[in-house]
C-alpha cells in the first residue's frame, strides 16, 4: 500500500497535471463544439461537463441527441461508457486505505483516464504522494475540462467542425504520452511482465480484428492483457 505522507502538496498535484492540460483543452473544445452542434446551449454544455464529467460519454450523448434517441438510452449508454471509472476508482482506493471516506470519494469522483495514468505512474515510481496531491491533480483536470468545453460551446457557431484544427487527435496524442511514461516505469521494475503483456495485447488485437470490429478488438485485447498481467504477477509470487 502507498504510504500517505505530507511530502507532496496540492500545488504539486496541480503541477503533475500540467503535461495533460493541452490534451484536456483540445478534446474539451471539440466536445463543446460538438455539444453545441447537437442543439445544446452553452449553459447546458457547461452543466453536462460539471455533472457528468466524461469526455467519451459527452460525445456519446451529443451523438444520441442528434439521432433523436430516448432519455433512457442516453442514461444506459452513459453508464456503460463510464463503468470503467468504477474499476479505476477501486484500484486506486487500495493505495489510500488510511484516508478518510470523504477523501476517497473525492478522489474517485473526479478520477479520469488521464489523471489515473498520471497517478499510477507516480505510485509505480514509489513517489510519496498523498490525498492533497491527488486532489490537486484531479481538480486541475476538472476545471480545465469544464472551462474548455464551455469555450468550445461558445465557439460552436464559428467552428462547426473541430477536426479541421486536429482537435480530435489531442486525446490520442495525450494517451500516447501517458502510455510511454507508464511503460518506461514498468520496464524498470517489471521488465519481463511488461514485455509479456505488451506482446499479448498486440497479438490479441491483430487476431481479433479478423473476427471483430476495431472497437471490440481493443476491448478484448485490453481484457486479455489484464488477465495475462495478473497471471504473470501471481506466478512470480
Amino acid at each position: 500500500m502507498q504510504k500517505i505522507t505530507q511530502s507532496y502538496t496540492f500545488e504539486d498535484g496541480v503541477k503533475a497535471c500540467l503535461p495533460t492540460v493541452l490534451g484536456y483543452v483540445g478534446i474539451g473544445l471539440a466536445a463543446g463544439i460538438v455539444g453545441k452542434g447537437a442543439g445544446l446551449s452553452v449553459l447546458e454544455v457547461t452543466l453536462m461537463s460539471l455533472l457528468i464529467y466524461g469526455g467519451s460519454s459527452q460525445f456519446v450523448i451529443s451523438g444520441l441527441l442528434l439521432s433523436g434517441a430516448s432519455l433512457s438510452s442516453m442514461v444506459l449508454a452513459t453508464f456503460l461508457v463510464n463503468f470503467r471509472h468504477l474499476l479505476m476508482s477501486l484500484s486506486v482506493s487500495f493505495h489510500f486505505k488510511e484516508a478518510t471516506l470523504a477523501h476517497r470519494v473525492g478522489i474517485g469522483s473526479l478520477l479520469t483516464d488521464e489523471s489515473y495514468g498520471v497517478l499510477m505512474t507516480a505510485i509505480q515510481n514509489k513517489e510519496a504522494i498523498n490525498t492533497a496531491w491527488v486532489h490537486g491533480l484531479n481538480l486541475m483536470a476538472y476545471i480545465t475540462w469544464v472551462v474548455s468545453t464551455a469555450i468550445g460551446a461558445l465557439l460552436g457557431s464559428v467552428i462547426p467542425n473541430p477536426e479541421i484544427f486536429g482537435l480530435d487527435f489531442a486525446i490520442t496524442a495525450m494517451f500516447i504520452g501517458l502510455v510511454t511514461l507508464q511503460a518506461e516505469s514498468f520496464m524498470r521494475v517489471k521488465r519481463r511482465a511488461t514485455i509479456i503483456v505488451i506482446i499479448t495485447v498486440v497479438v490479441t488485437f491483430i487476431v481479433s480484428q479478423w473476427l471483430l470490429s476495431a472497437e471490440m478488438s481493443v476491448i478484448v485485447a485490453t481484457l486479455i492483457g489484464c488477465f495475462m498481467g495478473v497471471q504473470v504477477d501471481e506466478s512470480k509470487n
